[in-house]
């Protein structure tokens, strides 16, 4: 048997020889990208085919059952708030005084014209206990190695049926995201970019969400400040705080 053949043979019966584990590698981006409590200060540009408005928000988030954001500015979204508990969404609106909860299909709806839905940002559970997960390939990103996990999910309520992620060999850090349809139809595409060392983890300080059913150039999340495992106070978790 020459060489050629033995590569073949090889290639057909030890495809993911050299590939390690992909569970253990999900296990790491989740550590870098979750934590006990979250606290952010970001700016969301929305980019039209007409211009690009940003969105300044502050948000706090508990493991993956309670969070709160508040917007800040411009003056039009100034003091909008969100409160997700569980998998429950009220969102309370200044210009109303009012409190609504979002459900059902209302949660497919993109925030404030965004590339985002209500479904994006209520998911924060970590990848491990969503999908299965295997490692298809390598790949160069901006000069980093990356290993190419393909994503399938396990639960009946996950917000995408399949991923594919590009994860950091060394920083363990999604550089790339599509996200898709259980038909298989692409639905978003994630570059994250600009990581930094935060409070031991490696984070990524910018995010660009692209739906791909969508004209224009998605829409950046850019972190200005981002706290891990800080206390937060109860009450901020609290349908009492959306009025405040």
């Amino acid at each position: 048997m020459n060489y050629l053949l033995i590569s073949l043979f090889s290639l057909f019966f030890f495809p993911n020889q050299d590939y390690p584990d992909a569970e253990g590698i999900i296990k790491k981006v989740d550590e870098n990208m979750t934590a006990k409590t979250t606290i952010t200060e970001s700016n969301m540009v929305i980019h039209s085919s007409r211009n690009s408005r940003t969105v300044t928000s502050k948000g706090y988030s508990e493991g993956s059952d309670r969070s709160f954001t508040e917007y800040l500015a411009p003056a039009r979204d100034k003091g909008t708030k969100m409160l997700k508990l569980e998998d429950r969404l009220w969102i309370y609106s200044p210009d109303t005084d009012r409190t609504i909860q979002l459900s059902g299909h209302m949660l497919r709806q993109s925030v404030m014209g965004s590339d985002l839905s209500y479904e994006d940002m209520m998911e924060d559970r970590k990848l491990i206990e969503i999908y299965n997960s295997k490692v298809i390939g390598e790949e160069v990103i901006d000069g980093r190695k990356t290993w190419v996990i393909e994503l399938i999910a396990k639960v009946n309520d996950a917000t995408y049926h399949s991923r594919k992620t590009w994860v950091d060999q060394e920083r363990f850090v999604p550089l790339k995201e599509e996200l898709f349809a259980k038909s298989g139809q692409m639905l978003k595409r994630v570059i994250l970019s600009d990581v930094k060392k935060v409070g031991g983890k490696w984070y990524p300080m910018k995010m660009n969400y692209k739906d791909v059913l969508k004209d224009g150039k998605g829409t950046d999340f850019i972190v200005l400040n981002v706290e891990f495992d800080t206390p937060i106070p109860d009450y901020i978790f609290s349908k009492a705080s959306l009025k405040k």
